[in-house]
């Protein structure tokens, strides 16, 4: 064995033990900022999102290391930026690492390609050989796999969940072709199965006034145009939502509907406008006055 192949040799051992002591202090920063500090396991994935069509990329490509976030089958055995756990065989880390000063290099890796992020089919090693190495870009075969959501390479398990969720709105609702301006997002889990219960209160109802069953994809524009803009209008016109950071005009849509159907029952009324269900909403202290009012000016209507 030359020397040049032991001072390699020794020298990616080097570069092995440098990752492996890293793990520690990095999970321990990532965990204090609330970054995610494990892979993401594909099939998990691919399952929540309701993501089956894969479309594999004929040629290899250039794809950004740090937007490879999960991985096939080695999920377990790397960090969330692919450094070696102990399960990982230091003597093939080591040999990856030689093999990239070889003549022949690296074969492309494989990945799958959800959104902007990646998961490693195969070639974990190298992933976390190249990222060891500050290597920026890797060559893979990419297949494709279309998913409805934005993804992006910070994303938590938590935030995967919420995903899940609109991937499945979305899908339920094909609101993106019947509205392409529509843009319902929320902040919190289980919000977009509410949405997608009012969407079916609203399509029985519709079917009870128009006598006869209406098709699902009609409920669902009827809803958007007559039900939800309505209160995001009337959101927007007050401008409300700089009163709650970080939240949606989704999320403040379902708070005030919420509201504003316990104090329609409460109160027997057989409509609540949106104008009314906002001031409901935002002044607590006058819901007697504001109901008071409402119940005078839709007993005049109903006797007009």
């Amino acid at each position: 064995m030359s020397d040049k192949i032991v001072q390699s040799a020794f020298q990616a051992k080097m570069d092995f033990d440098a990752q492996r002591h890293r793990v520690f202090f990095e999970k321990v920063i990532r965990f204090l900022k609330g970054q995610p500090t494990q892979l993401l396991a594909y099939d998990e994935v691919r399952k929540l999102l309701g993501a089956y069509q894969e479309r594999p990329g004929r040629e290899p490509r250039p794809i950004p290391l740090d937007h490879i976030v999960g991985s096939v089958g080695r999920y377990q055995d790397f960090t969330r930026s692919f450094l070696p756990l102990s399960n990982v065989d230091p003597s093939r880390w080591v040999r990856v690492n030689m093999a990239l000063y070889e003549a022949a290099g690296w074969p492309p890796i494989e990945v799958y390609q959800l959104g902007d992020i990646y998961f490693v089919a195969d070639g974990n090693h190298r992933v976390s050989v190249a990222r060891a190495l500050g290597i920026k870009e890797i060559e893979a075969y990419v297949t494709d796999v279309p998913v409805p959501v934005d993804l992006q390479p910070d994303i938590t398990p938590q935030e995967l969940f919420l995903k899940a969720g609109e991937a499945r709105f979305l899908n339920k609702t094909n609101i993106k072709t019947l509205r392409p301006d529509a843009n319902i997002q929320v902040t919190e889990t289980g919000r977009y199965h509410q949405l997608l219960e009012h969407i079916d209160v609203h399509r029985y109802y519709l079917g009870l006034q128009e006598q006869q069953e209406v098709p699902y994809e009609e409920a669902v524009m009827h809803w958007y145009d007559h039900v939800y803009m309505p209160v995001v209008q009337e959101i927007r016109r007050i401008g409300i939502l700089q009163d709650f950071p970080k939240r949606t005009e989704a999320d403040l849509y379902l708070w005030i509907n919420n509201h504003g159907e316990r104090l329609r029952r409460q109160y027997h009324l057989p409509y609540m406008p949106p104008r009314d269900a906002i001031n409901l909403f935002l002044r607590p202290r006058d819901t007697e006055a504001v109901i008071s009012h409402l119940r005078q000016r839709q007993q005049k209507h109903a006797k007009e």
